[in-house]
């Protein structure tokens, strides 16, 4: 992979990793209501995730999934679902103080890992950066000793900054209506995204 190639493609995962979505909202709200060290936990499992997808994108999974139109339509109704799902449980839980169950780091890792997989966006992001930014013509594993540190770093710095912002705002003296109201945006977020994804994915069967 060419420098200019290199930076083309760290410039696309910068602006994809830094667009928020759901993972970013999970992180702040993570941040807020379990601090910043254990939920880090959350940020580690999205790194996981990336890990995988790119070695699954490598092997040429992700072809397969752009080619079946079918299981990618299904697997973003079961995303859509999943998503309004948290968002509703988080909007009735926004009252409440901001920790309120003593969570372990394995289901701050369980649940980013979930949303990190299921999110459309990602999968999106995927197949974008290997139908754009890989070169037929060069050994994909020679390109991928360039991609993967890059993708990572930039994404492990991105959501940790978001799970910074939502730490720092738990520590903030805030009035609790303003509390309640900014941790149910959140939740409304993730019923968009849910809704949109199952939108998309209507729109994808009937093509």
């Amino acid at each position: 992979m060419s420098i200019e190639a290199w930076l083309v493609f760290a410039t696309f995962w910068a602006l994809f990793v830094t667009t928020p979505g759901p993972n970013a909202v999970n992180c702040i709200q993570n941040g807020m209501n379990h601090g910043f060290r254990r939920a880090l936990w959350g940020v580690a499992a999205i790194l996981t995730q990336a890990t995988l997808f790119l070695l699954l994108s490598a092997a040429g999974v992700t072809a397969l999934i752009a080619a079946s139109p079918v299981v990618f339509a299904w697997a973003k109704i079961v995303g859509a679902l999943v998503l309004v799902a948290l968002g509703i449980r988080a909007w009735r839980q926004a009252a409440k103080p901001p920790v309120v169950e003593a969570q372990t780091g394995r289901s701050i890792f369980g649940k980013a890992f979930l949303i990190a997989t299921i999110n459309a966006k990602s999968i999106a992001g995927y197949l974008a950066a290997f139908t754009q930014f890989v070169q037929a013509d060069v050994p994909i594993w020679h390109q991928m000793a360039w991609i993967m540190p890059t993708a990572l770093v930039i994404t492990a710095a991105s959501y940790i900054t978001f799970t910074a912002v939502g730490a720092g705002l738990g520590k903030l003296a805030l009035g609790a209506v303003l509390n309640v109201w900014f941790r149910r945006g959140m939740a409304v977020l993730f019923v968009i995204y849910g809704v949109l994804l199952g939108v998309s994915s209507q729109q994808t069967r009937a093509i």
